[in-house]
């Protein structure tokens, strides 16, 4: 019995076999013709209004230019304090997601952009593909390298040298790479030389310059990966350093930092060289607010308190005011202002949470851009008023799905900006908000529908 068990069985495999090769054979090719999508085109349809920005910057030139990078819209531009906003990235980025952004002081027409956003989140972090430069106020853009650098955090281009340029490089965040670090040319972006480097676990999350001194650069390097299943942040290898002859060479500042640390901001104050302020993650109350009034020698904790230091991988961004020694922000979930040198903090209203940039014009510090996960906004008395972010089409969305209804509907869950739904034509001239309508709050990464 056994026996006649066993040959019925290989007869099945047998037949099961040759049946499933007659069918392969007998599968028909299917080709589709090129000329069948020809005539489709992408249209927006909304929503119009912004999505999760981290870098910004205006022109000291002209105080009502612009521009901003959104992490998946490319570079925008405004000529008018924030009224309207142009996109100026489309054709020339090989990528979306803008890590930062920084003009030419010496001259306004030169644009450098550094790919990749630079906040880490447990959810989704974009990558980059290097640096773009534009020579003509972002009219045409030139891929100038660091391709593998992925996650840029700062552009800094000398104040009067603008083929003088250093780029800080977080790196991959998957893995080790050794393409992180420190990058600076002196030929305006042929060239690049990696000039400080830690090791492959090891990037540089935030770089300010002495802008009466631009020989003088301090970094912050800061170990931290990612896996499907955790980010970590922090460890003995994460360090402030600082160059006195324009990136050469530098050493690491320690007197009265904390051994061990996770990501830091830094920013050497425009109105007191001597003056540097970091923000850092540390263990348990060596978190917070360090200040140095010896050019980093020394270094003091001024302030700790938790509002400024929580979810430490996804903010921590410090910016000396550049008129006023006494004026600090700090950038977290809101936005906070101290004016007695960081010892004490209030809360400086924005029309969105969620902080990542803030720049200050060095000529008048009324003049400000902030950018958070809703876009960005722009200042002209400090904060007491800003420009909308309801003209920014840039709204971050993980997922979208479109069901079976006529007209169908199409629906999208928005980074920190809810989940919502619109129909795929509207009847009137245009899309309004009135058009669009919440299905889910915050941020709902998967929708379905019945």
């Amino acid at each position: 019995m056994p026996r006649k068990n066993t040959v019925l069985l290989i007869f099945i495999l047998i037949f099961s076999f040759n049946s499933f090769s007659q069918r392969k054979k007998n599968k028909q090719k299917i080709t589709i013709e090129k000329t069948t999508y020809n005539n489709l085109y992408w249209r927006n349809i909304g929503p119009f209004r912004g999505g999760r920005s981290v870098a910004s910057c205006g022109l000291i030139q002209k105080d009502n230019v612009f521009y901003m990078g959104s992490t998946g819209g490319g570079v925008w531009k405004s000529e008018d304090y924030g009224i309207s906003w142009n996109n100026i990235s489309d054709g020339f980025f090989k990528t979306g997601t803008v890590g930062a952004i920084s003009v030419s002081e010496s001259d306004e027409n030169i644009v450098v952009v550094g790919m990749g956003e630079h906040a880490a989140r447990g959810v989704m972090t974009s990558i980059g593909d290097g640096v773009y430069m534009s020579m003509d106020s972002g009219k045409t853009w030139k891929h100038t390298g660091l391709e593998s650098t992925y996650h840029i955090s700062d552009v800094i281009i000398h104040p009067e040298n603008p083929k003088i340029i250093f780029v800080s490089a977080q790196g991959s965040q998957y893995g080790p790479s050794k393409e992180r670090g420190v990058f600076k040319t002196i030929d305006g972006g042929i060239t690049w030389k990696k000039v400080l480097y830690v090791n492959q676990n090891v990037g540089a999350s935030s770089i300010t310059m002495d802008m009466n001194n631009p020989r003088i650069i301090y970094a912050s390097m800061w170990e931290h990966s990612r896996t499907p299943w955790k980010i970590k942040s922090g460890g003995k290898n994460s360090g402030i350093y600082k160059s006195s002859d324009g990136g050469e060479n530098w050493i690491k500042l320690k007197t009265g930092l904390p051994k061990e640390f996770g990501k830091s901001g830094i920013s050497v104050s425009r109105a007191n060289s001597n003056l540097v302020y970091t923000i850092l993650e540390a263990e348990g109350s060596k978190s917070g607010l360090y200040k140095s009034v010896n050019g980093g020698k020394e270094w003091k904790l001024v302030n700790n308190k938790r509002i400024n230091i929580t979810r430490s991988w996804y903010y921590m961004e410090v910016f000396a005011d550049p008129q006023d020694e006494n004026v600090v922000y700090v950038l977290n979930a809101p936005v906070m202002k101290s004016i007695d040198g960081g010892k004490t903090f209030k809360k400086l209203e924005t029309p969105h949470g969620d902080n990542h940039h803030l720049w200050i014009n060095p000529k008048n510090n009324n003049i400000m851009i902030n950018s958070n996960d809703g876009g960005v906004n722009i200042t002209t008395d400090k904060g007491i008023s800003w420009s909308s972010q309801k003209n920014q089409p840039t709204s971050q969305f993980y997922r979208v799905i479109a069901d079976s209804q006529t007209p169908y509907h199409v629906y999208g869950g928005q980074q920190d900006n809810s989940a919502i739904g619109i129909k795929n034509r509207t009847y009137g001239g245009g899309i309004s908000w009135k058009d669009w309508y919440s299905v889910a709050g915050c941020e709902s990464a998967f929708l379905a529908f019945d």
